[in-house]
């Protein structure tokens, strides 16, 4: 693997997981190690390192993106009455692809 999980392993169908959403640019799904009681990643089908790389030919796809978790952050708002969405950069961020958490309930593991 060279630090990229969700190329190496979500996108080529390596791992399996449970989908949320899916677009032609966009896959939403349970996290595959949850930290929270609800936790749902969202990712970009192209690889685009971080947050601070998005480059401006990347906006149709960030916008696909954002309106993936929004939906997403709707739906579990709905259910559950709140949600926090997260994202990570440098350090913090364990996967060099750009993601967002969208988190409800306590930590389950650090």
């Amino acid at each position: 693997m060279n630090n990229d999980f969700y190329c190496d392993e979500i996108l080529s169908g390596k791992t399996n997981v449970k989908k949320v959403k899916e677009t032609e640019n966009v896959l939403a799904y349970y996290h595959t190690r949850p930290f929270y009681e609800v936790h749902i990643v969202a990712i970009p089908k192209k690889h685009i390192s971080s947050f601070v790389d998005v480059n401006p030919e990347d906006s149709f796809v960030m916008n696909e993106l954002m309106n993936v978790i929004r939906e997403v952050a709707a739906q579990i708002t709905n259910e559950y009455g709140a949600c926090k969405i997260i994202t990570n950069l440098g350090s913090y961020q364990d996967t060099k692809h750009l993601h967002w958490h969208i988190v409800y309930g306590e930590r389950i593991r650090k």
